[in-house]
């Protein structure tokens, strides 16, 4: 006799809720978006509606992955279970269309008779277990393609959403009035001493020795946030510091594996004391968040501020590399469980006095 225990407990539950948590994030993201227009200080709330939106994609793609997952799961059980799941079937319909007396008759007589009749209700229980287990696996499995529909919508819906409120901040920053105070007395300065070095060390190294003149009041207190401070970008540590990479290379800061297009944002209120190409680190953005501190970032397609600029935490600063994402690459990358879908790279490192120090025991991440 073949057994089925009930699964839609904590499978529908975990699962399917977690999908739907994330079509709900997306909705209140195209929801911030239309709020977006109207607010005073356009720049932060369309910034605050793509991080949304970014989280809610990233929490769809999780949720449908494991979605995914669990219907493929359930659909493998029901063919390897397909012979006992129609003689299951035919059983029971058998004992349906049966009446009770027909059932307790016996061509042995009296005593084959109740030999049957003790059979059947020692079988019964276990039919009735195993069609009730049967039951919940069918509905969980109804229920989890309607989630899947659902969430596909939503994610399309997100992803057109996303797209607009980027269009939305470009917008926003060529166009603002309000713009960051600018302290850098000599950007030209600056300029030439990222001409005339020859590594991203010795560029920081010249930078820190720099004097720009006194610093802003709101951008003091760096060392407060140890290990408390957001990622600049969404994503995930893909190479930590010092780590050697695939051709040997060991870089004194790490690498954040980010989905194309993230937004970056000033993980502390600083001084931009760079901001440009840099030798073959493309895009270089540092930042000053403390006399003793730098913060380099490189691996980014768009800049969004200039040396000299003070910006405050969570200001928008740059866009990651890539192109935009399409609802067809996200569903298929779904339905093969895979993370692998247009993944950018972010370096940063952190520096005090000069010297490198370990970013993962700044920021608020994973450190396992």
């Amino acid at each position: 006799m073949m057994a089925m225990a009930p699964s839609i407990g904590w499978a529908q539950t975990d699962v399917v809720k977690s999908a739907q948590e994330a079509s709900a994030a997306l909705r209140a993201a195209t929801t911030a978006l239309q709020s977006a227009d109207k607010a005073d200080d356009r720049v932060r709330a369309l910034t605050k509606t793509i991080r949304a939106y970014e989280n809610g994609l990233n929490a769809m793609r999780d949720g449908l992955r494991g979605v995914s997952i669990r219907e493929r799961a359930l659909r493998l059980q029901f063919d390897s279970q397909r012979d006992q799941i129609s003689r299951l079937l035919g059983i029971l319909q058998t004992l349906e269309r049966a009446t009770t007396p027909l059932l307790l008759i016996h061509p042995t007589g009296p005593v084959g008779t109740a030999r049957s009749g003790m059979m059947l209700s020692e079988i019964t229980p276990g039919l009735q277990k195993q069609a009730e287990a049967l039951r919940f696996q069918l509905e969980e499995l109804a229920s989890i393609q309607v989630t899947q529909q659902i969430a596909q919508d939503d994610l399309a819906e997100g992803l057109k959403g996303l797209n607009q409120a980027r269009v939305a901040l470009s917008q926003a920053i060529a166009s603002r009035t309000d713009l960051p105070q600018h302290i850098l007395d000599d950007p030209e300065q600056v300029q030439r001493l990222a001409q005339t070095s020859e590594t991203l060390e010795s560029f920081a190294t010249a930078l820190t020795n720099q004097d720009i003149g006194a610093q802003h009041d709101s951008i003091l207190g760096f060392e407060d946030g140890l290990g408390k401070i957001q990622l600049p970008a969404n994503g995930s540590i893909f190479r930590k510091f010092n780590q050697a990479d695939a051709a040997g290379i060991e870089r004194p800061g790490i690498l954040l594996a980010t989905p194309a297009l993230s937004l970056l944002t000033a993980p502390w209120a600083s001084t931009v004391r760079y901001s440009g190409p840099f030798l073959d680190y493309g895009n270089v953005i540092i930042l000053e968040p403390d006399p003793e501190y730098l913060i380099v970032l490189s691996g980014m397609s768009r800049i969004y501020v200039v040396a000299g600029d003070i910006v405050s935490k969570d200001d928008p600063i740059g866009l990651m590399s890539g192109k935009e994402l399409e609802l067809g690459d996200l569903l298929v990358e779904v339905s093969q469980a895979s993370e692998t879908l247009a993944q950018e790279t972010l370096y940063i490192e952190i520096r005090k006095n000069g010297k490198p120090i370990d970013p993962i025991d700044w920021f608020q991440v994973n450190k396992g």
